[in-house]
């Protein structure tokens, strides 16, 4: 059974604890449904100030929802819409002060003021997105995207 630890320490010492653990909900498992689901309550329930977490997966055409934490979410998100198509469109993590400045942005929970996301790529293919959403402007920071792009990228690697 696991049982998360609460985390202690500077920023960086709390997101190699999150890791740590990620990788043992991960270890031995490869389906990315329950991996997705596992990751996305863990990271909820140990990170302050979030209001979603959670994981799109892309099916060739468009982002569709999978596993989350959180309010119910869109479903489905076009590669050229809001944050997580911006990340999933150009790979590349969208770190977000104030989504309502984004252009495009989408409002699945209008509580929402900051976004995270992070593009997950396998072996160059686009596979989906990490999103982290908060009710709090500039929730987070380069620390933040350091370690939630290494458990994302723990994830990533559980496929196989």
């Amino acid at each position: 059974m696991f049982t998360a630890s609460t985390l202690s320490g500077s920023k960086p010492e709390q997101y190699a604890q999150l890791l740590e653990q990620a990788r043992g909900l991960l270890y031995g498992e490869h389906d990315r449904i329950a991996n997705a689901a596992n990751l996305s309550a863990l990271v909820y329930h140990s990170l302050p100030d979030l209001n979603w977490v959670g994981f799109y997966f892309y099916d060739g055409n468009e982002l569709v929802v999978g596993p989350f934490q959180g309010l119910p979410a869109c479903v489905r998100i076009p590669l050229h819409k809001g944050v997580c198509g911006a990340a999933a469109s150009t790979r590349q993590t969208q770190r977000v002060e104030d989504v309502h400045a984004f252009p495009g942005h989408i409002a699945c929970d209008a509580a929402s003021r900051s976004e995270l996301v992070v593009p997950l790529v396998r072996n160059g293919e686009l596979v989906g997105v990490f999103d982290l959403d908060s009710p709090l402007p500039g929730r987070f920071d380069a620390e933040d995207q350091q370690g939630l792009e290494a458990i994302a990228q723990a994830w990533i690697e559980a496929l196989q």
